[in-house]
């Protein structure tokens, strides 16, 4: 896991959470986050985009790390399964 990984838990269950790496023609504004729990098979991904407020010239490491757990939690309720996300490695 990345080093900025974090984890987070969500009505009981435990997610670990980091930035997508994903760039898109938004780069500068808005980046994804990665939520997963499980492994192999069992895996379960869900992406979210996030913009940060306030934060030209802020690194996405550090808007990411001045989220606040109630933030994320907030963001982890706005995502969708990453089935066919290309954040979470879907091709077409």
């Amino acid at each position: 896991m990345s080093t900025l990984g974090r984890t987070l838990d969500v009505d009981g269950a435990r997610w670990s959470v980091v930035p997508s790496g994903f760039v898109t023609h938004y780069a500068r504004d808005e980046f994804g986050l990665l939520f997963t729990r499980g492994e192999g098979e069992a895996r379960e991904v869900r992406v979210v985009r996030f913009s940060p407020m306030g934060g030209a010239g802020r690194s996405r490491e550090a808007a990411f790390r001045a989220l606040s757990d109630a933030e994320l939690r907030r963001l982890f309720r706005a995502s969708q399964p990453g089935l066919r996300s290309p954040e979470a490695g879907y091709r077409s």
